[in-house]
């Protein structure tokens, strides 16, 4: 059972990836580096975001001694492939820090007027940017950012190497391997996934309290990776491989983890809306006013709509869906929800870090406007040679992990209770 029979060809992906990031390079030319650096940074998190769903996701497979998910590992695993190419794909954003600081992350420029933005006086003379001075510096966020990238690859190429090197010998050691990586991986990942949420996206409007932000995205990435995991089991379904392997249960105990994480974002974001409402503080509430009032005349703006958008994109309706078993267990029902919960995500990270953009007046950057198509092609680029690093990997194993103790358990995995 080789990947490499009818192997999907990898060369479209990188053609995709790479036309995408140049048209973003273009942007440089059209909308000024502002602007595409912002696109960027929403392209780099989202796809990220949802690397670190995944190698969240096999590590509570090991950590949980997980059986049903075994012939879905395997896949999470060749997108595991894309960590050394998502780390190198942010070095512009690094550059950027270094060189233009204030593009993105006005804090990194102590002379930056706030007048520029509707506030006054220096970034230097910020006495809350002081107080947080010892995490919020240039040289931070360097270390950190390649610290993280190493992790998670270093992670990732363990979880690889033992799976991979487990269908030659058969020995349980690679499990067991695996099994103690995951235990000193997930306070890692949740630790370095939390630090640079913060760094990336939280820190561009610095004066912001929230201690669930690091929580907030930690849903994102993993509705956003088990969605995934039904795309790529769906479509290796239609392709033929997953014929005799795939079954109503995986797909309806995956829709279960949907269901749950689903209901988890939602009471994550409304618990911090609420307190923040309820609390009244303006260090904290004014996060909220710009999303949905101008600075300037007080009128609701654009923002306002994307987040009642929000509310029932990322709530109600995939909860009204996942809730019904047989959405669950329908290929074709399945898959249209998991790629309006990825599409979701994605609106949900423009909701977070574009108003943090403001104009000269103060308002915050709007969310129709010509910048959005750099949004877009730094998504499909991105996206492209991600997709890439994946179908290099598939062919040069196997297509499940043949030889894994729970595999026999995957393979007949049923729910007793299931209709």
């Amino acid at each position: 059972m080789s990947s490499s029979s009818n192997a999907p060809k990898s060369g479209l992906a990188l053609g995709v990836g790479l036309a995408g990031i140049a048209l973003t390079a273009l942007g440089l030319i059209v909308s000024g580096s502002a602007t595409v650096a912002v696109s960027w940074l929403v392209g780099m998190v989202f796809w990220t975001g949802i690397a670190l769903g995944v190698l969240f996701l096999v590590m509570i497979h090991y950590i949980f001694d997980a059986g049903w998910s075994t012939v879905l590992r395997r896949q999470y695993e060749h997108v595991l492939a894309a960590f050394p190419y998502l780390g190198l794909l942010f070095i512009p954003l690094v550059v950027v820090a270094w060189t233009q600081p204030d593009v993105i992350w006005r804090w990194m420029n102590a002379s930056y007027d706030l007048a520029q933005v509707g506030g006054h006086g220096k970034i230097a003379e910020d006495i809350l940017l002081t107080k947080k001075s010892a995490f919020l510096n240039r040289n931070f966020f360097t270390f950190l950012t390649t610290f993280s990238f190493l992790a998670w690859w270093f992670l990732a190429s363990r979880f690889r190497r033992n799976s991979f090197t487990q269908d030659t010998d058969g020995d349980v050691k690679w499990t067991t391997s695996s099994r103690r990586w995951s235990a000193f991986g997930l306070p890692l990942t949740a630790v370095t996934l939390t630090g640079c949420i913060i760094l990336w996206v939280k820190s561009m409007e610095y004066h912001w309290f929230s201690t669930m932000y690091g929580v907030w995205f930690f849903a994102g990435c993993m509705r956003a990776a088990l969605s995934l995991g039904v795309i790529l089991m769906v479509w290796l379904w239609r392709r033929g491989d997953f014929k005799g392997i795939l079954n109503d249960n995986h797909l309806h105990s995956i829709g279960q983890l949907m269901l749950a994480f689903t209901i988890f974002w939602a009471y994550v974001t409304f618990s911090q809306y609420f307190l923040i409402w309820n609390a009244n503080v303006p260090e904290e509430t004014f996060w909220y006013n710009i999303r949905e009032i101008n600075n300037s005349d007080g009128e609701p703006n654009q923002w306002k709509y994307v987040g009642m958008f929000l509310l029932f994109g990322h709530f109600l309706f995939p909860f009204l869906l996942l809730i019904q078993y047989p959405i669950k267990v329908s290929k074709t029902w399945i898959p249209l929800v998991s790629w309006f919960i990825a599409f979701v995500f994605f609106i949900d990270l423009c909701y977070n870090i574009m108003p943090a953009v403001k104009l000269s007046n103060g308002d915050p950057l709007p969310f129709l406007r010509s910048g959005l198509l750099w949004n877009v092609t730094s998504i499909i680029g991105i996206g492209g040679i991600v997709i890439w690093a994946y179908l290099r990997s598939f062919v040069t194993t196997k297509l499940i992990p043949i030889r894994d103790p729970r595999i026999g358990e995957s393979l007949t995995h049923h729910e007793a209770s299931a209709p």
